[in-house]
C-alpha cells in the first residue's frame, strides 16, 4: 500500500463544521445553530447542522485517512470521499428523485456537504421496527436499472465509458469487498466472528467444494467485469426512506463492476428480513422482492428499447440474455452477502437484534444454508424459486398459507 501524505488533513469538530457551513453560506450565519455528530459507520464522521428555529439543515460528511472503527492501524485513502461525491452527482443526474443533492465537496479535506435527509428513516432500522415502505423496492429497482443502463456501453460510447470508469477506480475499497465478502468467510483459517453454536454450519460451508468453486467464480466476476458504475454497497443501511420517498446514500465503494452485485446486495438485505420475520412479515418482504425485480427489469427494458446506442441492440435474444445474467449473478452475490454477514467480521442488526439466543442461532443457521443454496443454485433460480427456498428453510417460523 502506498504511503499517503495527510499533513494538510484536519478532522472536523462540531465547532469547525459550523464554521465551514457559515463560510460557504450554506446556512443562515445569523441563526441559532445546532451541530451533532451522527455517524455510526465504520469509515467516516458525519455531522448534522440545523437552524434551531427553522429546523433547516445540512449534512457534512468527512472521510478520515483510516478506518474509524479500527483507528490509524488501518490506513485508507481519502480519495474515497471524492469518489463518493462524484458518484452521488453522477447518479443524481440519472435519477434525481432517488439521490440526495451535493452542495459542496473538498477533495483535500475529504469533505462532502449534502442535502439533509433527517425527515426520512434508515431503511434497515425501519424494517426492523416494522415500518412500512410501500414504494421502497419499486424505487430501488428503478434506481439500479437507471444507474446500470446509463453508465454502460449500451448508452455511453465505449471510449467515454472507459474514461468515466478511470475516474472511479477504487482499489482500496474494492479490496475491502474482495476480502470481507468473497474470501475470509469461506476459509476456516481466515478471520471470522460468530457464535460457537454456528461452528458446524460454518464447517459445512468451508468443506463444500462446490460452494468454494462458485464463490471463486463470483469473486472473479467482481474483480474483472466492468458492466456499469455500481453503488458498491447497496444495503438497507445505505438507503433513507418514508412511505413516499426514497434516497440512496453512501456510494463511497462505487466502481465499475458487474450489475448483479448491486442487485444482489439489496436482495440479500431483504432476505435477512424474510428469515427473521413471522408469517405475515415474510409475505411483506416477498412482495418487496417481487416489486424490486419487476421494477428493475421493466425500467431496464424500457431504457434498452428507447435509448440503447449499441449496434447490437436489435439482435433477438440479447436483452433476455443480459437480464438472465444479471439475475444469476445477483443471486450468487446475495448468497455471499448472507454468509459474510453471518460468520464474517461485519454483521447486520437484522440478525443481531434477536434477543432469544436459540432464535438468533436458528436464524443465522438459516441464512448460512440459504446463502449456500443461492450460490450453488443461482443458474436455475428465479424470484419465486428464491422465495420458495426461504419458505422451505424457515419451516419452524413459517406456516404455509
Amino acid at each position: 500500500m502506498m504511503t499517503q501524505n495527510h499533513s494538510n488533513f484536519k478532522r472536523l469538530t462540531t465547532e469547525t463544521a459550523i464554521t465551514l457551513a457559515k463560510k460557504l453560506g450554506l446556512i443562515n450565519s445569523a441563526a441559532r445553530l445546532n451541530c451533532k455528530e451522527i455517524g455510526d459507520g465504520n469509515l467516516n464522521y458525519v455531522f448534522h447542522i440545523t437552524e434551531t428555529d427553522t429546523n433547516k439543515g445540512i449534512i457534512i460528511k468527512q472521510a478520515v485517512p483510516y478506518a474509524k472503527v479500527l483507528g490509524e492501524s488501518w490506513p485508507l485513502t481519502l480519495k474515497r470521499a471524492a469518489i463518493e461525491a462524484n458518484a452521488l452527482i453522477h447518479f443524481r443526474s440519472y435519477c434525481p428523485e432517488f439521490v440526495p443533492q451535493v452542495y459542496y465537496s473538498d477533495e483535500r479535506l475529504a469533505i462532502t456537504i449534502m442535502e439533509d435527509l433527517s425527515h426520512l428513516k434508515i431503511v434497515r432500522s425501519g424494517l426492523i421496527d416494522g415500518d412500512s415502505f410501500p414504494l421502497l423496492s419499486q424505487h430501488i429497482g428503478e434506481y439500479v436499472a437507471k444507474t446500470a443502463f446509463y453508465t454502460s456501453d449500451y448508452h455511453l460510447e465505449p471510449s467515454v465509458k472507459k474514461e468515466v470508469a478511470r475516474h472511479f477506480t477504487n482499489p482500496e475499497l474494492c479490496k475491502i469487498t474482495e476480502v470481507f465478502i468473497f474470501t475470509d468467510p469461506f476459509f476456516e483459517e481466515l478471520p471470522g466472528d460468530f457464535e460457537v453454536e454456528l461452528t458446524d454450519a460454518a464447517n459445512k460451508i468451508w468443506n463444500d467444494q462446490e460452494v468454494i468453486l462458485e464463490v471463486a467464480k463470483l469473486k472473479q466476476s467482481f474483480e474483472t467485469e466492468q458492466e456499469a458504475l455500481l453503488h458498491g454497497d447497496l444495503h438497507t443501511g445505505s438507503i433513507f426512506a418514508s412511505e413516499t420517498e426514497t434516497k440512496v446514500i453512501d456510494p463511497e465503494f462505487a466502481f465499475y463492476g458487474p450489475v448483479g452485485f448491486d442487485l444482489g446486495q439489496y436482495t440479500a438485505n431483504l432476505l435477512f428480513q424474510a428469515v427473521t420475520r413471522d408469517r405475515a412479515g415474510k409475505e411483506e418482504i416477498f412482495t418487496h422482492l417481487h416489486e424490486f425485480w419487476y421494477a428493475f427489469e421493466e425500467t431496464y427494458t424500457g431504457l434498452w428499447e428507447g435509448q440503447n446506442k449499441s449496434p447490437f441492440r436489435h439482435v433477438k435474444g440479447y436483452l433476455p440474455y443480459l437480464l438472465t445474467k444479471f439475475k444469476k449473478d445477483a443471486f450468487g452475490f446475495a448468497g455471499c452477502e448472507l454468509i459474510r454477514r453471518t460468520i464474517g467480521l461485519s454483521h447486520v442488526a437484522d440478525l443481531n437484534v434477536l434477543q432469544d439466543k436459540e432464535t438468533k442461532i436458528t436464524a443465522k443457521t438459516t441464512t448460512l444454508k440459504l446463502g449456500a443454496s443461492l450460490i450453488k443454485k443461482r443458474e436455475e433460480l428465479d424470484v419465486p424459486a428464491v422465495i420458495e427456498l426461504v419458505k422451505q428453510q424457515t419451516l419452524t417460523s413459517y406456516s404455509p398459507l
